[in-house]
């Protein structure tokens, strides 16, 4: 049962991320007025590095962790540990007096992560690795992305899942979610959107949503309805807890649509034999019938043989339908004709005497 609200006048959450279901869930009990601290911070710089004053009647996507602390310098870097610009992510390192000193009988560990700060002349500086995805929001506060090594690789393609799970938290019908790359039942790493919302939702409707967003490659090929996300006992997600997805039972969600031209007859063709499989339709994405960055370089090197182009593999990744191949064909072999026709003409001008050339620059 809580206090009464003139007995508590600031509350202070952290641990893990302040979602916006729970804050909505806050708004509706009698503490809604009293001052509310979302806090920051790893215990290798004491606890407590940042925090942001939630103002009452909040409604972003996702709540601020705020600005640096005293005695605390905040620095979001690449992977060449060079600033990146307001609004980009990247890795955030914690710099100050307010640091640890490092791990206790850990001296490998503690020269990974307590490294020399080239931003402080002082000498001896040094500032923390954190490992946490942040970037910093216009006005000057901190926002929390994800951890760095939630980082997963898809289909050649690296991919943050804290970005992923920004955008679905973005979503009205969405209250909160979570991502997981898995293996398939052929041993495919697929990428698994958890979500818990006030009733399970259409796949298509949360694709559709995150195809105006995402590219291909990006897109989840499993939306999970829980009714809550699982925790541990410190409150944080317990990745493990989440169940586990049938990918036999995925099924392509797109209508199917049959080849319309010749180039897609062939292209469809040539799918269902290297995916083995008795049907596709134009629209189908490559990689949800089952496909992989193997199968896709076979896909590449059979357009080569049937239609005399090169395709890249980043196009078939970029657009892996069949419509969107048959499109790219198109536009090569376009371009290949163009430069055909420009030097035959190119040629033929040049056979031309003064004489005939004048006469046909008059002519036109």
């Amino acid at each position: 049962e809580l206090l009464p609200q003139n007995n508590i006048r600031l509350v202070i959450v952290g641990g893990d991320i302040l979602r916006p279901e729970a804050l909505k869930n806050w708004y509706e009990t009698p503490l809604k007025e009293v001052r509310l601290l979302n806090a920051y911070g790893p215990t290798e710089a004491i606890i407590t590095a940042s925090t942001f004053e939630v103002p009452t009647g909040f409604e972003g996507s996702k709540v601020p962790v705020g600005r640096p602390r005293t005695n605390r310098n905040f620095y979001i870097l690449d992977k060449q540990r060079k600033p990146v610009a307001a609004g980009v992510p990247g890795e955030l390192y914690i710099g100050g007096s307010a640091l640890a000193k490092g791990y206790l009988g850990r001296k490998e560990l503690t020269a990974e992560r307590f490294i020399a700060n080239p931003f402080i002349r002082e000498s001896g500086a040094r500032m923390y690795k954190s490992g946490d995805r942040v970037r910093f929001l216009p006005d000057g506060n901190l926002e929390f992305l994800g951890r760095v090594d939630f980082q997963v690789k898809i289909r050649g393609f690296r991919i943050e899942l804290g970005e992923i799970e920004s955008l679905l938290d973005g979503f009205e019908a969405i209250n909160e979610s979570v991502l997981s790359a898995l293996d398939d039942v052929l041993g495919n790493k697929r990428l698994v959107a958890y979500y818990t919302a006030k009733e399970e939702l259409s796949p298509n409707e949360i694709r559709s949503y995150l195809e105006q967003r995402l590219p291909d490659y990006m897109i989840p090929s499993v939306f999970m309805y829980i009714k809550e996300i699982p925790l541990d006992p410190s409150g944080k997600i317990n990745r493990r807890q989440l169940p586990a997805p049938d990918f036999s039972h995925v099924k392509v969600e797109t209508e199917y649509v049959a080849p319309r031209t010749e180039t897609e007859e062939k292209l469809t063709a040539m799918v269902q034999d290297i995916l083995k499989i008795d049907k596709a339709g134009v629209k189908d994405s490559f990689f949800d019938l089952g496909g992989h960055s193997m199968m896709a370089t076979q896909v590449v090197s059979r357009i080569r043989e049937e239609f005399d182009v090169e395709i890249s593999l980043r196009t078939l990744f970029e657009k892996p339908t069949v419509e969107g191949i048959a499109l790219s064909i198109t536009e090569a072999q376009a371009e290949f004709q163009d430069s055909d026709e420009l030097e035959a003409m190119l040629s033929e001008i040049e056979d031309l005497s003064d004489e005939e050339l004048e006469k046909l620059l008059n002519d036109e």
